[in-house]
């Protein structure tokens, strides 16, 4: 297709995207104040009694924030419930590009996406309340935490993203490398740089330093980067091999 071409298909699936976001959203408006309630409760469950008994609280502040709050939280579940929709496109947009052996492999990369990045979710889920208790745990002795809906749920909503994003990103590598941007060989050699990031990244979503939520977060994401360089570097030997048979004897 010619530079007008791809820009009119891109346009094409952000659109088929964003209906799918939209839509989604639709569904997240009904499902705010069940949402609302199950994230806050880490907050309001740490002041709920025991030694370190304070007031715990999620407060407005002004009198927008309930309807900005409401949007934010909508569009958010639609981008979770849409995953599968604009993931798609993605690789829509990718595979005329890719042979048809190519995008066979491309097909069961998208329905791998879309449970990675839903498990991704769930992982930041069973993190929040951990970061919550460390966060709070620094607290000065008579000090309480009241906090603005919109500071707290752009941290929670960061987190869900951030660790949603992180469960995608080998199965993006094995696209690019089928689509011939990088080999394996170009991402092993990153290997270094990519596992102390992923070592940052879960420290970082692990407060308080513990050693099993590091490591619980660390080795599927080190796992699954593992997986994606092997993939890598069997597609570039399948390649090179192709390319081999189609040179003629003695050229």
């Amino acid at each position: 297709m010619s530079l007008r071409e791809h820009l009119r298909e891109l346009r094409r699936r952000l659109l088929i995207a964003a209906a799918g976001i939209v839509l989604g959203s639709v569904a997240g408006f009904f499902l705010y104040d069940w949402l609302f309630a199950t994230l806050s409760e880490p907050i309001l469950e740490y002041g709920s009694g025991g030694e370190d008994d304070r007031l715990t609280a999620v407060a407005f502040n002004a009198v927008g924030q309930p309807l900005d709050l409401l949007i934010r939280l909508s569009l958010f579940v639609g981008f979770v419930i849409s995953s599968p929709i604009w993931l798609y496109q993605i690789w829509a947009f990718i595979m005329p590009g890719l042979k048809k052996k190519e995008k066979r492999y491309a097909l069961a990369f998208i329905a791998a996406s879309v449970p990675l990045f839903l498990a991704g979710i769930g992982m930041a889920y069973t993190l929040l309340p951990r970061a919550v208790q460390f966060f709070f745990g620094l607290n000065p002795e008579g000090t309480s935490n009241v906090i603005a809906p919109d500071i707290y749920f752009t941290f929670v909503l960061h987190l869900f993203l951030a660790c949603g994003i992180a469960m995608v990103i080998p199965v993006v590598l094995v696209g690019v490398n089928m689509m011939g941007i990088v080999t394996g060989k170009q991402i092993l050699k990153s290997w270094r740089g990519v596992v102390m990031l992923i070592a940052v990244m879960s420290a970082l979503a692990a407060p308080g330093g513990e050693a099993i939520t590091m490591f619980f977060i660390m080795i599927p994401l080190t796992l699954l980067f593992g997986l994606a360089i092997g993939l890598c570097l069997l597609n570039d030997k399948r390649r090179l091999k192709r390319e081999r048979q189609l040179v003629p004897a003695g050229s």
